[in-house]
């Protein structure tokens, strides 16, 4: 008892501070300052390798755990803010406040209100026996039916909020069968951002290169104007690349993973599905009809251009009106739910990129980037830059979160399509850089939320995914799934050929080779269970 209202208070304390940072502190702040911004003076010679040295110093205390993830992102943030004001008039609260995404921070906190009220009707279990009963008992089956679930829900999701539903499900089911659930959860994270990749919507970055590179955006570029890119263009011209992805990842998962994904485990399915069904029908259909609208809203977000319209306010929008539905006079324990540990990372981690980025790392990245680009022969340009953009993005990505990465990438894209020497069309480059943000993010376990987010579930019930962890399954993932998305790029805008019936002839044969290894991989059925079923 104790113990619950020790954890209430906790959230209580919590609670508001953090919906006031996130949310209300920069507007009003915006509104008390009028047009008065912050302008980063300008940077000594030593600042960029400054902020060199301070990324390095905080992967290091991720990477060898010396302090927890969110302390060390509190920390950079902290070095990051000292060293500005020691440059020069450095940025107030009110902007560095600013530098926090705040959509990333509402969806995360809206969507675990709704996850934790939906766990509670029993639907993660009963959704945990059914992958089971599909799987005959063989655990590779039962991760390449969750892992497959994950990439298609990714797809016409955010990745996070299918992390968010899958990882409660993962861990349920890794209990009912006495294995490690860790294996599990760090393939579902390769395969929603595989798969989050296929579509505008799927995948942070690719929400943020859509939003800036739409028709709609480009409409006053009189270079771009008849360049910009839809909701169909990325399943056009990135899933492809996703389908061709699918069966290789699997293949070097079951490489890498073999003592944690192979083996049998039978239990009884009937005692299973009567031991662990709905419990809650009518919370269900309450929570599971609210769950319902907000994904709606989540497809329908993009078609309609509202600032209050947002993936942030849907998910926190759903979360109140599932608290009124379901719980109005007791929303202590679902605020619990929170994690705000992961809430904290996000928060440091975004000051100190944004932070580095004024320092200058980033732009010297992209400078980096269009001088190669211009130092290549004219005939070569186009594909010197798909290259770069790809795997520059896939790197980085995997070092630095991949949201203000592709933030701050965007607008490079623009210049170098607006460029009229560069000669260079708008698509591949989108294509390259949304590629290589989305797949880069498996390299390690802060290249992407949707990582993130999975370790802080982990964590919170009893299983610690560490750096080293995460890093040896997922970055030699990220390397195959990028080399295979090099090809594509290449093949399909690098290499000009003589009519368009031969690059899409060869990545058609590139997706069917990719399909017809599913059934090996997925292997033969398992064996027949034997006699003295297992409860």
């Amino acid at each position: 008892m104790s113990k619950a209202l020790n954890g209430t208070g906790i959230s209580q304390r919590l609670i508001l501070p953090t919906l006031l940072t996130t949310f209300l502190i920069p507007s009003v702040l915006g509104a008390s300052t009028g047009s008065d911004q912050w302008v980063a003076p300008e940077m000594p010679s030593w600042a960029i390798p400054a902020a060199f040295a301070i990324l390095l110093g905080v992967y290091a205390l991720i990477i060898f755990e010396l302090v927890h993830r969110s302390l060390a992102a509190a920390i950079g943030a902290v070095i990051v803010v000292i060293t500005l004001h020691a440059i020069g008039p450095g940025p107030d609260l009110g902007t560095i406040v600013t530098w926090i995404d705040e959509e990333t921070l509402g969806l995360l906190i809206g969507m675990m209100v709704i996850v934790d009220i939906l766990g509670k009707t029993g639907v993660f279990e009963w959704a945990a026996v059914q992958a089971y009963a599909m799987s005959g008992g063989s655990i590779w089956r039962l991760s390449i039916i969750l892992c497959t679930i994950t990439a298609v829900f990714s797809a016409f999701l955010d990745n996070v909020t299918t992390i968010l539903l899958i990882v409660p499900v993962t861990i349920q089911i890794a209990r009912v069968l006495g294995i490690e659930p860790i294996p599990l959860i760090i393939a579902e994270v390769m395969f929603s951002n595989i798969g989050g990749a296929a579509t505008q919507i799927g995948d942070p970055p690719n929400i943020i290169i859509g939003a800036q590179l739409s028709p709609q955006a480009l409409s006053s570029n009189e270079m771009l104007a008849g360049q910009g890119i839809t909701f169909i263009d990325f399943i056009i011209h990135v899933g492809p690349a996703v389908v061709i992805c699918m069966a290789p990842s699997f293949w070097l998962l079951k490489k890498l993973e073999m003592e944690g994904l192979s083996g049998e485990r039978h239990r009884n399915v009937e005692l299973l599905k009567i031991r662990y069904g709905i419990k809650d029908k009518k919370l269900l259909k309450k929570s599971g009809a609210i769950l319902a609208l907000v994904i709606f809203a989540f497809f329908a977000h993009s078609s309609f251009h509202h600032p209050i319209f947002t993936v942030a306010t849907i998910a926190l929008g759903g979360a109140v009106l599932m608290l009124l539905v379901t719980s109005p006079h007791h929303v202590e324990e679902q605020f619990d739910a929170v994690e705000w540990t992961t809430i904290i990372f996000f928060a440091g981690l975004f000051i100190m990129i944004h932070g580095l980025e004024f320092m200058g790392l980033i732009d010297a990245i992209a400078d980096g980037i269009s001088d190669t680009i211009k130092q290549a022969d004219e005939s070569n340009r186009l594909m010197v830059a798909v290259l770069l953009l790809l795997w520059v993005s896939a790197i980085a990505s995997a070092f630095i979160d991949n949201i203000p990465y592709t933030a701050t990438m965007v607008p490079v894209v623009i210049e170098l399509a607006s460029n009229p020497e560069l000669g260079l069309a708008l698509g591949p480059l989108a294509w390259a850089l949304a590629l290589g943000a989305c797949l880069g993010g498996n390299g390690t376990i802060i290249g992407a939320s949707a990582n993130v987010v999975a370790a802080g579930l982990a964590e919170e019930a009893g299983y610690d995914i560490s750096f080293n962890r995460f890093f040896k399954t997922g970055f030699p993932i990220m390397i195959l799934t990028v080399t295979l998305a090099t090809a594509y790029c290449v093949v399909r805008y690098a290499i000009e050929w003589s009519n368009d019936v031969i690059p899409m002839a060869i990545i058609a044969g590139m997706m069917l080779l990719s399909l017809s290894l599913t059934p090996m991989i997925y292997g033969p059925p398992p064996s027949s269970p034997p006699d003295f079923e297992l409860e």
